[in-house]
């Protein structure tokens, strides 16, 4: 079955953004964005208890199947998925902190294959959703998110953009970040990422899982019928793969800072591409010469914006 080129592009959106609404995990964090995504205002978190977070999770961070200091989750219900990502970067605080601009989000979030474009006014912020190959922006979805500085310190800081109403009537989208200083050259993550979804949505999706995306796979393992270990498929794979290249692109954007201003885009595509490639299986959708040549244009594109 293949889809028309109409759905394509719906079930394009679904793929690149998840379908999720953030769930009340064991950790403070992860319950605000339970609260925002509601459009509850929710508490900040602290320095403090995103640390106890990192010891608790220190055993999983130390050994994982990931080859670096990172653990994954996600969680299904009935409507709702999430995925959270919390990892170590090699990166002091000070660097994390430039997260605290929304144009930098900008640099961040267009990293990913399906997102064509950003843009930020005041604290609004933009996203663009489109197919993995390149697309003119006209034709692509517009995601308005509202950027909100919730807590910010000098060892800790939480960030969420929301936005109210998505394609095919999705709601509720949480993208929250929390980071907090380890020591002088480490920092710690923790990047939650939700929405809610209905009858149109969960279609699309259905389309996309029995089409293009019927054989991918996310990270974490289940057990089958045949009662042997298999990588999680469907919603929640849908729901992995995002997660981790958002966090990823986290990551290749700090790796650009240390860069010359004017090498730094390339420097964070050649980043984001070669960490997304280590988890072929996962995050594979073209080869490199062919996502450097559409991002460029992408973002020449967004430049004359």
């Amino acid at each position: 079955m293949q889809p028309s080129t109409s759905m394509a592009r719906l079930i394009a959106a679904a793929a690149s953004l998840g379908l999720a609404l953030a769930l009340a995990l064991p950790a403070s964090a992860v319950t605000a964005a339970t609260s925002a995504a509601v459009g509850q205002d929710a508490a900040a978190g602290s320095a403090e208890a995103l640390r106890a977070r990192y010891a608790q999770l220190r055993p999983r961070l130390d050994s994982n199947a990931f080859g670096r200091p990172l653990y994954l989750v996600s969680q299904e219900g009935p409507q709702v998925l999430q995925g959270d990502v919390y990892g170590v970067v090699e990166h002091p605080f000070r660097e994390v902190s430039t997260l605290t601009d929304a144009d930098n989000w900008c640099k961040v979030l267009t990293l990913p294959f399906n997102v064509k474009s950003c843009i930020t006014r005041g604290d609004s912020l933009s996203l663009f959703i489109g197919k993995k190959n390149y697309e003119p922006v006209d034709k692509a979805y517009r995601l308005d998110f509202r950027f909100v500085p919730v807590a910010q310190g000098p060892e800790y800081l939480e960030r969420r953009l929301r936005a109210g109403d998505g394609p095919l009537g999705t709601r509720n989208y949480v993208i929250l970040l929390e980071a907090a200083s380890i020591d002088e050259h480490h920092s710690f993550i923790h990047l939650s990422y939700s929405y809610e979804y209905g009858t149109m949505s969960k279609l699309a999706m259905q389309v996309y899982l029995n089409t293009i995306g019927a054989k991918k796979v996310g990270f974490s393992t289940t057990t089958g019928d045949d009662g042997q270990p298999r990588l999680v498929g469907g919603m929640r794979g849908v729901m992995e793969r995002n997660t981790m290249r958002y966090y990823l692109a986290i990551d290749a954007y700090l790796n650009s800072l240390s860069a010359p201003a004017g090498q730094q885009l390339d420097r964070r595509l050649s980043d984001w591409f070669a960490m997304s490639a280590r988890y072929r299986r996962q995050l594979w959708e073209m080869e490199r010469d062919e996502y450097m040549s559409m991002k460029r244009a992408e973002a020449q594109h967004m430049a004359q914006r």
